[in-house]
C-alpha cells in the first residue's frame, strides 16, 4: 500500500518537470512514511521539503504543485497540505479492505519478499566454547542468530548458519586440565588444581564418563574415552566432544540448527592460519619486533598495530579469526554477519584490518557484525547468578526446562540487541496477558476458539470474493487491517536492520489491537453477512500472526 503511494508521487513530481512547474530536473528520493501523529492520515511525504532548495520555492508552493498533479486513483479519500509542506494521504476504507485479499492468496508466504534475490548470506552465531555448558549469554546469541536467519531467508536471501568452534589454545588446555583433576580425586581447593581450571558439576560428570570410558558422538565423529589418567590429549578430545554433543542437543531443544560446523583446529592442522601469515608478510603487511610478528593495523584503521605471533611462537587469537573469514570469503558468500556478545566489540577492526591486508579485494566493513548486551536473569525480585551444573552462571537449557521453548525464544528476541536485557522468569511463566508471549499466543488461540463457536452455529470463515469486506469499516477493524498491511514491510526492515526485536514489538501490537477489537465488537450475531467478514478478518489476523510467530521460532497453539 506504501509503495502505491509512493508511485503516485513519483508521477506527480515527474509530471510537476514534464510541464516545467518545476526546472530543476534533480528529483531526490522520494520517501513516503506512516505518520507519528494520528489523524494525520495513512501516510505522508515530505518530497515538497526536499525539492524546496533546488527549486528556490517555498515547500507548500511546491506541495500544492504536486497534489494538483497527483493521478486519479481509486486508493484515495482526500490528499492534504500539512505544516510547512508535508503532504498527507488519507485512503478509503475499501482500498484498505482490499489488502485482505492478498493476505488470503498469499497465506504462509504473506511478509517474505525477493530482496535479497537469492544472493548467498552465511550467519555465524552461537560459536560458544567447548568449555562448558550454554549459558544465558549464549541463548541470546541462538534466539537472535536463528530469528535474523529466518529474516533473511524470508526477505530472499540464500541463507548459511555456521557455528565456529574454539576448540584451540589455553581455554581448551585448562579444560582438560580440569577434568583430569577431577578424574585424579583432586579438589578445587587443593594446591594441585589447576590455576584457570573449570569447576561446576559438569567437570566431575566428564571425569566419571571418562574413567568409564564412554563413547561420545559430535558432528558425525565418535570418540571413545581410554580412561588413561595421564593422556591429557586423550581427556582433550572426550572432554570436547562431550560438551560438543551437549550443546547441541541444548540448541535442539531450543528450535536452533546449523548448516555448517567449523572448527579453530582445522585451521592450524590444514595449515590455513600459517598460510595467512605468510600472505600478510608477502603483502609487507608485518614488521618484527621484540621477538614478535606484528601486523600493520593502523594502515586500516585501527588505533594501534597488533601482535599477529607471540616472542614464543603461539599465534594471538585474532590470527585464525582472520583466516576463518578468509574462507568465508573464498566460499563465496556475498555478505558474512557474526552474531556475537558485545564482548566481542575488539575483535572487529583488528578482523576486517586482517582480512584487507590478505586480500585488498575483500570489501570494507566485511564481515558484517550484530552484537547482543549481556542477560540478567531474575527470579522473585532478585537476581539469579549460578547453576546447579555449571555452578557460576545460569545455563541455557535449565533456562528452557523451567519456563519453555518459546517464552525463552520470545524473551530473549524482545529487546533491541544493543541492550541489555531482563529475563523475569516470574513473568516467562505466567498464564496472564502479562505476559507478552502468551499474551501474543493466546490471540491466535483465542480466534481459533472463535472459529470453533462460529462453527457450531454454522458459520465459517468465507473466502474473500465471497466476504462483505465492505462492512469491515469500524476504527478497530480498520486499525487491524492496517497493521496487517504493514508486516512485509516491518519483515523487511527487520531484516535490513537486524532487529528481530521489531517482530516481538509488531506481534504484541496486533495480538492488542484484536483483543481490542473483540472486546468491542460482536464478531457472531444475526447479521450474516457482517459475521462472515468479520471470520474472514480474523482469517486473516490468524495468517499473520502464525507467519510472524513461525519467523521468531515460535509455535501459534490453537488452545491454550
Amino acid at each position: 500500500m506504501k509503495e502505491q503511494v509512493r508511485r503516485l508521487v513519483i508521477q506527480a513530481v515527474a509530471a510537476c518537470f514534464a510541464d516545467n512547474t518545476l526546472s530543476s530536473g534533480e528529483i531526490p528520493p522520494v520517501v513516503v512514511e506512516v505518520p507519528a501523529q494520528e489523524g494525520h492520515g495513512d501516510y505522508a511525504t515530505n518530497a515538497a521539503l526536499s525539492l524546496a532548495r533546488p527549486e528556490k520555492k517555498s515547500p507548500r508552493a511546491i506541495a500544492q504543485a504536486l497534489v494538483d498533479h497527483i493521478p486519479e486513483s481509486s486508493l484515495l479519500e482526500r490528499v492534504e497540505i500539512a505544516g510547512p509542506g508535508f503532504i498527507n494521504f488519507f485512503l478509503k476504507g475499501s482500498a484498505w479492505q482490499e489488502t485482505l485479499s492478498l493476505i488470503e492468496e498469499q497465506g504462509a508466504g504473506f511478509g517474505r519478499s525477493a530482496q535479497g534475490g537469492g544472493k548467498r548470506v552465511q550467519v555465524e552465531f552461537v560459536s560458544a566454547n567447548p568449555t562448558g555448558p550454554l549459558h544465558i549469554g549464549h541463548g541470546r546469541g541462538a534466539a537472535i542468530g536463528d530469528t535474523l536467519c529466518r529474516l533473511l531467508d524470508a526477505t530472499g536471501w540464500d541463507v548459511t548458519r555456521e557455528f565456529y568452534y574454539n576448540d584451540a589454545g589455553a581455554q581448551i588446555t585448562n579444560l582438560a586440565l580440569s577434568v583430569q583433576a577431577r578424574c585424579l580425586g583432586v579438589e578445587s581447593d587443593d594446591p594441585r588444581w589447576p590455576a584457570d581450571g573449570y569447576q561446576g558439576e559438569y567437570i566431575r560428570e566428564l571425569a566419571r564418563a571418562y574413567l568409564a570410558r564412554e563413547t561420545v558422538e559430535a558432528d558425525a565423529r565418535q570418540v571413545t574415552a581410554t580412561g588413561d589418567i595421564d593422556d591429557l590429549e586423550s581427556i582433550r578430545l572426550f572432554a570436547v566432544a562431550s560438551l560438543r554433543r551437549e550443546q547441541d542437543q541444548d540448541l535442539t531443544a531450543f528450535d536452533v540448527r546449523f548448516d555448517l560446523y567449523s572448527l579453530e583446529s582445522e585451521l592450524y592442522t590444514s595449515g590455513r592460519v600459517e598460510a595467512v601469515v605468510r600472505r600478510l608478510m608477502e603483502n609487507n603487511h608485518t614488521y618484527e619486533q621484540d621477538g614478535a610478528l606484528w601486523l600493520k593495523s593502523t594502515d586500516f584503521g585501527d588505533d594501534k598495530d597488533r601482535v599477529m605471533r607471540k616472542a614464543d611462537g603461539s599465534y594471538t587469537y585474532f590470527v585464525p579469526d582472520v583466516a576463518y573469514h578468509l574462507g568465508k570469503w573464498e566460499r563465496g558468500f556475498v555478505r558474512v554477519v557474526n552474531e556475537q556478545g558485545a564482548d566481542h566489540h575488539s575483535t572487529i577492526t583488528r578482523v576486517r584490518a586482517g582480512l584487507q591486508a590478505v586480500d585488498a579485494g575483500i570489501p570494507l566493513g566485511w564481515p558484517e557484525y550484530l552484537l547482543h548486551q549481556m542477560v540478567t536473569v531474575m527470579r522473585g525480585g532478585e537476581e539469579v547468578k549460578i547453576s546447579k551444573r555449571a555452578g557460576s552462571y545460569v545455563t541455557l537449557r535449565e533456562l528452557i526446562d523451567e519456563v519453555g521453548r518459546d517464552a525463552t525464544r520470545f524473551f530473549f528476541v524482545m529487546r533491541k540487541p544493543d541492550s541489555q536485557l531482563i529475563f523475569d522468569i516470574d513473568l516467562a511463566k505466567q498464564q496472564t496477558l502479562d505476559n507478552p508471549v502468551y499474551y501474543v499466543q493466546y490471540a491466535h488461540a483465542r480466534i481459533k476458539s472463535i472459529f470453533a463457536n462460529a462453527a457450531e452455529k454454522g458459520f465459517f470463515p468465507p473466502v474473500f470474493r465471497a466476504a462483505s469486506c465492505s462492512r469491515l469499516e469500524s476504527p478497530e477493524e480498520l486499525a487491524l487491517i492496517k497493521l496487517m498491511a504493514g508486516f512485509p514491510e516491518m519483515v523487511a526492515g527487520a531484516a535490513a536492520s537486524f532487529e528481530p526485536h521489531r517482530l516481538t514489538s509488531y506481534l504484541q501490537e496486533l495480538a492488542g489491537l484484536f483483543h481490542g477489537f473483540y472486546n468491542k465488537n460482536r464478531v457472531i450475531s444475526d447479521d450474516a453477512p457482517l459475521t462472515g467478514a468479520r471470520l474472514f478478518l480474523l482469517s486473516c489476523v490468524v495468517t499473520v500472526l502464525k507467519n510472524g510467530l513461525g519467523l521468531l521460532g515460535i509455535s501459534a497453539p490453537d488452545s491454550m
